[in-house]
């Protein structure tokens, strides 16, 4: 009889807006998703907690911005927790990846958007939809060489 290697679990992190996103993946492939309009700093350990349990997961992945400098921030700090406390491992990944490549929300009227490679900041008039979408195979993202925040600070 062949033996059947365990299945490998991961957690993709949509937190840079709003729903805050959850997404398990079994050897890369989208098995659970979580969708929360409660604010990351009330919710997200709870929630890693709660899949812990259920799926023993061994990495986490999350968008590291640009977006929301709050939800950046305590992601990272929940994360970087979980790495020393329980040696599981995270990496950030590229928002545009999970968006279409649309521009996303920095202050007031100001976006961020991708020009040849490169996150500048671009004033719309008129609002522009913020809707993330958890991919169906975890490969769909781009992987950063960097898990820290990428905080990018637009002018005002």
């Amino acid at each position: 009889m062949p033996k059947v290697l365990p299945s490998k679990y991961e957690v993709l992190i949509i937190s840079i807006a709003s729903p805050l996103l959850l997404g398990v993946y079994r050897d890369g492939e989208l098995v659970e998703k979580i969708e929360t309009q409660e604010k990351t700093s009330e919710i997200l350990l709870k929630k890693l907690s709660e899949l812990s349990k259920k799926y023993n997961y061994k990495r986490l992945v999350y968008t590291n911005g640009p977006g929301s400098y709050m939800a950046i921030k305590l992601t990272y700090i929940t994360l970087r927790s979980l790495e020393i406390l329980k040696g599981i491992t995270f990496d950030g990944c590229d928002a545009f990846d999970l968006n279409k490549q649309n521009p996303i929300k920095a202050v007031g009227k100001l976006y961020f958007i991708k020009e040849n490679n490169t996150i500048i900041t671009k004033k719309f008039d008129e609002a522009v939809e913020q809707r993330f979408e958890l991919p169906s195979m975890l490969s769909e993202v781009t992987i950063l060489e960097n898990n820290k925040p990428m905080y990018i600070l637009p002018a005002v």
